[in-house]
């Protein structure tokens, strides 16, 4: 891997690949690391999936036994009471993984009525910054998450 180079790995469960184009995906994700600041060697994985999936996942590292929209797994933060990741000796800095469920981000965007790809593209967004170290636990967090969010969101719209 070249010193700035960026490993991004998108992945789209098969019912839906026909819908996202997983360049687009890749490039929000450079963005959103550039934007931050954030150069090569780094890696960054997207996996977009149906709520069955994600279900699990939230259940599983969450202990919410819910379908959600989105969820990021930093492996430079291990879980409370989960063991560390053990990752290789080089200098790629693996930042983690973002789910996406997308029959979620469909009932969102109805709901907010814009398009589908909007949605995932915030949810996206939202991920990554997670991943980056971005909270929204205090309202303070929140305010500076979401102006983040939307930061990068104009800068990507065509």
């Amino acid at each position: 891997m070249e010193p700035d180079q960026m490993d991004i790995r998108v992945q789209v469960d098969e019912q839906f690949r026909d819908l996202l184009d997983e360049g687009h995906l890749a490039s929000l994700i450079r963005r959103v690391l550039t934007s931050e600041g954030k150069s090569g060697p780094l890696e960054v994985g997207l996996f977009v999936t149906d709520q069955e999936t994600i279900r699990d996942l939230n259940r599983e590292y969450r202990h919410l036994d819910e379908p959600t929209d989105v969820l990021s797994f930093a492996l430079n933060e291990p879980a409370i009471g989960k063991t560390p990741f053990v990752l290789p000796p080089d200098a790629v800095v693996r930042l983690g993984e973002v789910v996406i469920s997308y029959p979620q981000a469909c009932i969102q965007a109805r709901t907010r009525h814009k398009p589908v790809d909007l949605e995932i593209a915030l949810l996206l967004v939202h991920g990554v910054l997670h991943l980056l170290g971005y909270d929204h636990e205090r309202p303070d967090d929140e305010v500076r998450m979401r102006a983040r969010e939307k930061a990068i969101l104009e800068t990507s719209t065509p």
